[in-house]
């Protein structure tokens, strides 16, 4: 142990390269559990070893990530942790023995799940999960422990915390970042090194998910920041799939080892490879840096004010307490913009402040909510907010969406989960949902933090102003009243109803929501007719008529928008003093009806 620390110290270690890419190249499955290969195929292990040893290396890295409990359990293996560990430390061993020089052996310790299964587990089980690994590489005698590609930095504090607890084996810490230079969980390498500084490590560094190029730049942050040894391992640049089965990396061994050159001269102690390099990019690596010695530098401190926010129309209105009057504008079919602005206008020269556009559930070509929001925005200086749905959106495409319209000047949104156009039979099976309305939520309010939807940090934090739908007519009106708080919990800043024609409903959600102290504003819709009534009463979920309107739009003949106009003012009159503001819904360009609705409120 104090050979290693003493080596680390004094001169530069080459680590060896990726142990799955070759095991990978050999015929084995990446959704297998590699690191039982130590047991079922130790030939193959060995192979590897004696390959890298061969290369020159100074460190060998036990074939043991992702060789914990949660791990193996996922990818279907029953062997035991401390089989695993102890063999794979066993087969290392060897090599080390055949190696006829100093050659250190690393335990290698991967984040107790992977990065998409961790919502799932929580803190107590991951330590546990680590722990016993840990357990079985100090048990099989290893030299050093190397916690690698760990995307969160709480993970690899934990992983740490427990290590340092069992043994003092000396600990290299190393996360992995992302092409922003932030880790998954949006730390620089300024925050890592602060977190790690005051933990018992004999090092820090990172490796995977980078190739050299963009790994450089970390490792001189983390050389700024730290006066630890650094370690580096980059990738063998991105993989490409072939043959929809296998992974291959295309950077070459001359290459790579002229990064790790400059890794060296950058301060780093320890350098080898990740992902998809090989013995031959090891060997580069020890004859590109045979001359070499690393350099040492103090850290230094900085600090990076945060920029400003900025509200909207809507935003202010609702904070001053005022109640607001705003209006639908909904995207027109075929695609044109002059008529949505056309009517807009109409309405702004009616005392309208801010208008709505929704997203039509329609298979013919239209606007996207988003794009006819910035249009009127833009042409007319309103205040326009886009209804954003989740269907057939990744979230990778809803955040590029929502950052594209942030930069251009929308600062209003309102999130809802969506269906797409019916298009036949079982028309919903098609649709893309990686989040809903909820998720939306959160990825919004994410955004105004600083992070994006994997928790990296963002340049600079949005200033969205968050709406939600909410359905005071649902059928389940409680489980409705649950959704609605858990949207306002996840991040919205007010909800907006979709179009009543009864207020009893509504009074029951608003009282229900009082605690939240959210304001709520209510959809008007005046019906144009009594077939509208009737299709809206036996045809669409979770909309009341009441009989009495049924009765009403029925007698009235040819007369029934005008009933429908004097019904949906009735209902203003009444909500004036039930909610924050008012949408008016399918007004269109009826001047005259325009007027009639805002001589309400």
């Amino acid at each position: 142990m104090t050979d290693f620390v003493t080596e680390l110290g004094r001169r530069l270690l080459v680590c060896d390269g990726a142990m799955g890419t070759m095991l990978h190249a050999a015929g084995n499955s990446l959704d297998r559990a590699l690191p039982e290969l130590s047991i079922s195929n130790s030939e193959l292990v060995s192979t590897i070893h004696d390959s890298y040893v061969s290369a020159g290396v100074d460190v060998i890295q036990t074939n043991t990530f992702g060789a914990n409990r949660l791990r193996l359990a996922d990818l279907g293996s029953s062997a035991t942790v401390r089989d695993v560990n102890l063999a794979a430390v066993r087969l290392a061993r060897q090599a080390q023995r055949r190696a006829g020089r100093p050659v250190f052996i690393a335990g290698s310790v991967s984040p107790a799940v992977a990065a998409s299964q961790r919502h799932r587990i929580g803190p107590q089980e991951r330590v546990e999960a680590v722990r016993e690994q840990l357990e079985a590489l100090v048990e099989g005698g290893v030299d050093v422990l190397v916690f690698e590609t760990f995307g969160y930095l709480e993970e690899l504090v934990e992983a740490v915390t427990v290590a340092a607890s069992l043994t003092a084996v000396p600990i290299i810490a190393q996360a992995t970042f992302a092409d922003d230079g932030c880790t998954l969980g949006g730390e620089t390498p300024r925050e890592v090194a602060g977190a790690l500084g005051d933990l018992p490590i004999v090092g820090l560094g990172t490796n995977c998910t980078l190739g050299p190029q963009g790994l450089l730049a970390v490792v001189e942050e983390l050389r700024r920041a730290s006066a630890l040894p650094v370690s580096a391992q980059p990738n063998a640049g991105r993989p490409r799939r072939v043959h929809g089965r296998r992974f291959e990396y295309n950077i070459d061994g001359d290459y790579f080892a002229r990064y790790a050159r400059r890794f060296v001269e950058a301060g780093a102690s320890l350098v080898g490879g990740c992902c998809g390099t090989t013995p031959t990019h090891i060997r580069a690596v020890v004859d590109q840096t045979a001359d070499l010695r690393p350099r040492r530098s103090r850290p230094r401190s900085a600090t990076v004010a945060a920029p400003p926010q900025r509200d909207g129309e809507l935003a202010g209105r609702l904070a001053e307490r005022d109640f607001v009057i705003a209006a639908e504008v909904a995207p027109p079919a075929g695609g044109g913009g002059e008529e949505a602005a056309d009517i807009a206008t109409a309405l702004r020269d009616r005392g309208v402040e801010v208008f709505f556009v929704p997203s039509r559930e329609s298979a013919r070509a239209q606007a996207s909510s988003t794009n006819l929001a910035l249009h009127l925005q833009q042409r007319l200086g309103v205040e326009a907010i886009a209804t954003v749905t989740t269907w057939d959106k990744t979230i990778m495409t809803l955040q590029a969406d929502l950052l594209g319209i942030h930069v251009l000047g929308m600062r209003t949104v309102v999130c809802e989960t969506g269906n797409p156009p019916l298009r036949g039979d079982y028309p919903n099976v098609d649709g893309i949902w990686e989040v809903d309305s909820v998720g939306l939520i959160e990825l919004l309010a994410g955004l105004n933090q600083g992070r994006d939807c994997n928790g990296l940090t963002l340049a600079q934090k949005t200033s969205f102003h968050i709406g939600a739908r909410c359905n005071p007519g649902a059928d389940d009106v409680d489980a409705e009243i649950a959704r609605s708080r858990a949207k306002l919990h996840a991040g919205a800043q007010f909800l907006v109803t979709r179009p009543l024609y009864e207020l009893d409903t509504f009074r029951r959600m608003a009282d229900a929501l009082a605690d939240e102290n959210a304001p709520i504003l209510l959809t008007i819709a005046p019906l144009s007719s009594f077939e509208e009534a009737e299709y809206l009463a036996h045809e669409v979920p979770d909309v009341i008529i009441p009989e009495a309107t049924l009765l009403a739009m029925e007698r009235a003949g040819a007369q029934a928008a005008r009933t429908g106009l004097e019904l949906a003012t009735d209902l203003l009159r009444q909500a004036r003093h039930l909610a924050r503001g008012v949408v008016l819904g399918g007004a269109g360009g009826d001047t005259a009806a325009i007027d009639h609705l805002l001589g309400a409120v």
